[in-house]
């Protein structure tokens, strides 16, 4: 069967980069009809997203704009303005993720959309929200990661700052900004009503790092400093084998004795540092330069072995190379490959989650700037001879014409 809750429901798409194009990506693995506004200049992550085969389409532009139809146009142009307000018209959800300041002087605000529309649920994804002090300042995941303690973390782990090498924020604000336009719509389908939605990224991110790293200064006094210490131990990283590195995680008393047994160290077993759970947490520090020390006196194979025969959660460390290939995406299918119109074989992602036993099959690959500019503006009223004067005119660009 084809889950499909959002079948029939239209979202326009005024977003590019990742936070945005997320968003809109995972409403379209629900079954939401997913048009994508873009600009002449194309949507930054047609290019910055790596190399490409003609230099129109990432490999990361094509997976987060899976399954979208795509009308480019021109907002500087007269015209254009009128298309987006009959696209507004057409739609359910709005999805943007420019600055607040540029969707003002557009007329593409929230208040404004909205005082027509009152049905219309939108969606804001902002940097800092609208009403702090940092409100309408540029910023990227980057920027992002620094500023919520994330690179800071590192700090206290490893020394020095360093940032989670992938767009870690986009995605975690991408995928909560989805799950409240699914809140939005769902209380729309009983009410009738819409709603406005803000989604901050760095009051997100922040809580996602407070919740976990607050800690014992989540109690007035504190009860001790600020930071999960297990997971800012130098040592809470892959331990190196004798050919490579894994990774494994014990919490529970009898994976800490499995854990001792089977790496030899029995002499441990009865140590009061690590005998329970309360034991570990006080001494954080020695046991996590216990369980982090090397295991080179094996291979990697051989200890995913040894630790899977005691029940212990281990993997192997993977690189981008070989995560492609492991045993285990490769027997489920994560990734396909399909024939692109403009970039030949590609590879393409399914989505992960799986509805009565069966996943979303894989929509149309991600399209080419302007790809269904016409007959987008078919749909939305427009006769022949009005889209050729919108495409003479520049308000308004079709494949063929980029």
């Amino acid at each position: 069967m084809n889950f499909e809750p959002l079948k029939g429901v239209r979202v326009l798409d005024l977003t590019s980069v990742v936070v945005g194009p997320v968003c809109t990506w995972r409403l379209g693995q629900y079954g939401a009809e997913i048009v994508k506004i873009e600009s002449p200049e194309g949507d930054l992550m047609r290019g910055l997203g790596g190399l490409s085969p003609t230099g129109q389409h990432s490999g990361a532009y094509l997976h987060f704009n899976r399954g979208k139809r795509n009308i480019c146009l021109d907002l500087k142009k007269e015209g254009a303005g009128q298309v987006i307000e009959r696209l507004i018209a057409s739609a359910d959800v709005i999805v943007a993720n420019m600055r607040p300041q540029a969707l003002e002087r557009l007329g593409l605000d929230a208040a404004t959309v909205r005082a027509k529309h009152p049905d219309k649920v939108y969606c804001l994804i902002t940097g800092y929200g609208t009403d702090g002090p940092y409100a309408g300042r540029p910023t990227y995941d980057s920027v992002v990661q620094a500023a919520t303690g994330m690179a800071g973390l590192m700090l206290a782990r490893d020394g020095e700052p360093a940032y989670v090498p992938m767009l870690i924020c986009d995605h975690v604000a991408g995928e909560i900004a989805a799950g409240a336009i699914l809140a939005a719509i769902v209380e729309r389908r009983a009410s009738g009503s819409g709603c406005s939605i803000e989604v901050p990224m760095f009051e997100t991110m922040a809580t996602f790092v407070l919740q976990e790293h607050l800690a014992q200064h989540s109690f007035d006094p504190p009860v001790g400093p600020p930071g999960d210490l297990r997971l800012l131990s130098p040592h809470n990283k892959p331990v190196k084998t004798a050919d490579g590195w894994i990774s494994f995680t014990i919490n529970t008393n009898p994976q800490v004795r499995a854990f001792l047994k089977a790496t030899d160290r029995q002499q441990l077993l009865d140590d009061p540092r690590f005998t329970n759970v309360a034991a570990r947490a006080r001494h954080v520090a020695e046991w996590f330069e216990v369980r982090g020390a090397p295991l080179t006196s094996r291979t990697t194979a051989e200890w995913l072995d040894v630790l899977r025969a005691a029940d212990i959660a281990v993997q192997p460390c993977h690189t981008l190379e070989t995560l492609p290939h492991d045993p285990h995406l490769e027997a489920v299918g994560l990734i396909g490959f399909e024939q692109h119109p403009t970039e030949g074989r590609t590879a393409a992602i399914r989505s992960s989650i799986r509805f009565e036993g069966a996943y979303p099959p894989r929509r149309s690959p991600a399209q080419p700037r302007g790809a269904n500019t016409c007959e987008l503006l078919r749909e939305i009223g427009y006769e022949d001879d009005a889209i050729e004067a919108l495409l003479s005119a520049g308000a308004a660009q079709a494949a063929s014409s980029t």
